[in-house]
């Protein structure tokens, strides 16, 4: 399971690396950007991602069952702030697709994220906390 976990993290960075690239370039990081993301929500997002991954690989290389736990309750905290952003991403892409006045009258950086990374990312991210989980409870151990 922990390595099935560590496989799942991976694919879930991947696209959210992509994604992340993909916001940066369109400017959404920059102070006064044309987007709703708050950049530190991104960017908290991302580092306690990262944050458990690194916490993941220590606890496949100590078998620290408290490691497996904080990882799991990181990845909670993580899949929260991943929520609002999504959210937000489709709030604002529902609005621009109706043509309605709350459309948004900018160009939006985070519209520019195509929906395939996204739900590849959501599906590998609710895969990674299920794995995560069920390694932190012993399920899968020799």
């Amino acid at each position: 399971m922990a390595i099935a976990a560590l496989v799942a993290w991976l694919c879930t960075a991947g696209a959210g690396l992509f994604m992340l690239l993909r916001w940066m370039s369109r400017g959404g990081h920059r102070k006064g950007a044309a987007s709703h993301f708050p950049a530190i929500r991104v960017f908290s997002h991302f580092g306690l991602a990262a944050a458990g991954l690194v916490l993941w690989i220590i606890y496949l290389v100590t078998d620290s069952s408290i490691l497996a736990w904080i990882a799991f309750f990181d990845l909670v905290l993580v899949a929260l702030l991943g929520g609002l952003l999504v959210r937000q991403w489709i709030k604002d892409g529902r609005a621009a697709m109706a043509g309605s006045g709350s459309a948004p009258t900018v160009d939006l950086a985070e519209q520019h994220i195509p929906r395939v990374p996204v739900i590849v990312h959501g599906i590998f991210a609710v895969s990674t906390v299920t794995l995560v989980l069920l390694a932190a409870i012993g399920v899968g151990e020799s």
